[in-house]
């Protein structure tokens, strides 16, 4: 979720320390495939086509800072286990710098990272994990480069400070220490550029229980059926304390259940087949990334994401790392062991895990409850799927 056109790179920092039928459900395919397929067709039928690519493909920040800090530590980074596999770090920065995001609050010269998400992408491609990594959760965050060229010593801290610190290179850093797992790619997107996308796809549904009234989240909704446009969904994804329970477990599960309804919004909404409406979806998501410099051009992640298109959403799932209230402070996470570990194993082997919805979950994921249910010896997670309606 939530750099813009006007996301300043801090210098040696990287990225600024600032998913009705049966067919039609085993046919639908995820949305960046298909996206960039289509522009990949307008680029190459016409000259108007060639001027798009042009503007789309500039739009896109090369995250040059990030892979020399990277490339610095290379030998301490963990390798890849399986041929084909992708890891990419998606990170939502709440930078109130730059164009749309001053209205979030006062820019004080740093971000940190709003949410944080680990997508996995199967060597055959026939299934695709995202793996969200609370902002609380304590972690141990390594020495990083800062803005002004200094090193940060390592601490034990919350996960977000990692961006905060030393922008997406520590965020990289920090990740991989914790799950051992490599990280192949990673792009940064900030709250302008989700409203923006939103928007684009004329808002996405919603089903609320009970209304919401959240002046700080700026969001009065009614309960029941809602199209949230792109400020409501900003501030649906981000409320924390008025909505829920209050944690930022509940959130995450929140933002993940609208992630699977904007998919599938993308895919029903004839989107992909009409320029008119591709466009504006192409220029907000290309305007608002930062991402490594093998990402980013039109080409880059088109290559990444092809083999995507054939990708059920039933198989695009989205789940919470097992987590619990750190030990020393309820406000807090820390990971749920030996299921974190399970789970990661799984990553790095690239071996099937599943996910169960968040209502019938133990907290955590991957309990008693779970290996009851579970139908396979496969482990199972809190967590959902695109194609989970949150409509119904």
């Amino acid at each position: 979720m939530p750099d813009s056109a006007g996301k300043p790179l801090g210098p040696g920092l990287g990225s600024s320390a600032d998913g009705e039928g049966l067919a039609r459900r085993h046919r639908r395919r995820w949305v960046w495939a298909t996206t960039l397929g289509v522009t990949a067709f307008l680029m190459a039928s016409s000259g108007i086509g060639w001027v798009v690519y042009a503007k789309l493909n500039g739009n896109i920040t090369a995250d040059e800072a990030a892979a020399a800090e990277l490339a610095r530590y290379e030998r301490e980074r963990p390798t890849s286990l399986v041929r084909g596999a992708q890891n990419i770090l998606l990170i939502g920065s709440d930078t109130r710098a730059g164009q749309g995001n001053q209205e979030y609050g006062r820019d004080v010269g740093s971000e940190r990272s709003d949410t944080t998400i680990l997508l996995h992408l199967a060597a055959d491609r026939r299934s695709a994990t995202a793996v969200s990594l609370p902002r609380d959760l304590m972690v141990d965050i390594p020495g990083c480069r800062r803005a002004d060229g200094s090193r940060s010593e390592p601490v034990f801290a919350m996960f977000n400070r990692a961006f905060q610190v030393g922008g997406s290179a520590c965020s990289i850093r920090t990740v991989e220490k914790l799950t051992d797992i490599r990280v192949d790619h990673h792009m940064v997107v900030d709250f302008s550029g989700f409203k923006e996308m939103v928007d684009a796809v004329d808002g996405v549904r919603v089903c609320l229980r009970e209304p919401i009234d959240d002046q700080a989240a700026k969001l009065r909704l009614p309960a029941g059926k809602v199209t949230l446009d792109g400020e409501q969904a900003l501030g649906y994804v981000r409320a924390r304390k008025s909505l829920g329970n209050g944690s930022d477990t509940d959130r995450i599960d929140r933002q993940q259940q609208f992630l699977g309804a904007l998919v599938n919004k993308v895919q029903s909404n004839g989107v992909l087949l009409n320029p008119v409406k591709l466009y504006p979806l192409l220029d907000a998501a290309t305007s608002s990334l930062t991402t490594d410099p093998e990402l980013a051009s039109l080409r880059g992640l088109y290559q990444l994401v092809r083999g995507l298109r054939d990708i059920p959403t039933e198989h695009v799932q989205f789940l919470t790392v097992p987590r619990k209230s750190y030990v020393y402070d309820a406000n807090r996470d820390q990971l749920v062991e030996p299921e974190a570990e399970k789970l990661f194993a799984r990553l790095r082997a690239d071996q099937p895990v599943a996910v169960k919805a968040v209502s019938r979950q133990v907290p955590g994921g991957g309990g008693e409850e779970n290996r009851k249910n579970a139908p396979s010896p496969t482990p199972t997670f809190r967590g959902n799927t695109a194609d989970e309606h949150t409509c119904e």
